[in-house]
């Protein structure tokens, strides 16, 4: 049976993608068959190829399984905004239908399935639907990524609250340095783990810009999960 998981964020920005990078990574280490996709994503760049997105890109070079880029990411969209205003504005609605259809593909091919959100928990796609209401149809566990800096306390136990209210497990939680840790960074990290109900699967370390080329999965422990 294949395993699924949705990667959400405390707010955008928070690092999702380098702890997507870290959960595919730390999977293959465990010998999964892995496959990440990224429903729906805003901020691309038009390439030979087509329309790009550098999460996507990220998930698709960090999957076990050769996907092609429309499996890891079925809507695509250039303005880095909110999917509900760009799809508007382009007329290209985005349904729940399809962000379904795709994830059932990846599940056919895969032992292990990362889905990785936009912005927060309730990014809104169109006036009626969120990726919360997505997530919650699917029922799909929560792994919560939390970057660690001034707030993000506050932050991250609403995200954790909202995704019990929907009825959802919440599998687990990433401590991400988004920034140099500053004095208070252990008392942030220890008041997390006393205040979020689910474990910590580990802390990815402030590694400068290009964090993203660097191997991340040991920083995670998934047998918590």
């Amino acid at each position: 049976m294949t395993e699924r998981f949705y990667v959400t964020g405390t707010d955008t920005e928070v690092g999702k993608t380098v702890a997507s990078i870290a959960l595919l990574q730390a999977a293959r280490l465990l010998g999964r068959r892995t496959a990440g996709y990224k429903p729906v994503a805003s901020g691309s760049e038009m390439t030979d190829e087509g329309l790009r997105n550098s999460d996507a890109l990220a998930l698709q070079r960090n999957s076990v399984l050769p996907l092609r880029y429309e499996e890891v990411n079925p809507y695509t969209f250039a303005e880095p905004t909110s999917p509900h205003i760009v799809s508007a504005d382009e007329r290209r609605p985005i349904e729940a239908s399809v962000l379904s259809a795709g994830l059932r593909a990846l599940e056919e091919q895969a032992d292990w399935v990362l889905v990785e959100g936009a912005g927060g928990w309730f990014t809104p796609l169109s006036p009626t639907l969120t990726l919360a209401d997505w997530v919650r149809d699917e029922q799909l566990p929560v792994i919560l990524v939390v970057g660690v800096k001034l707030g993000c306390i506050n932050h991250a136990v609403l995200t954790a609250q909202a995704v019990q209210q929907a009825g959802l497990r919440l599998a687990g939680w990433i401590a991400n340095d988004v920034t140099p840790p500053g004095r208070r960074h252990a008392e942030y990290l220890s008041t997390l783990q006393r205040m979020l109900p689910a474990p910590c699967l580990g802390e990815i370390p402030w590694l400068g810009e290009a964090v993203d080329a660097q191997p991340l999965g040991g920083y995670l422990d998934l047998s918590v999960l």
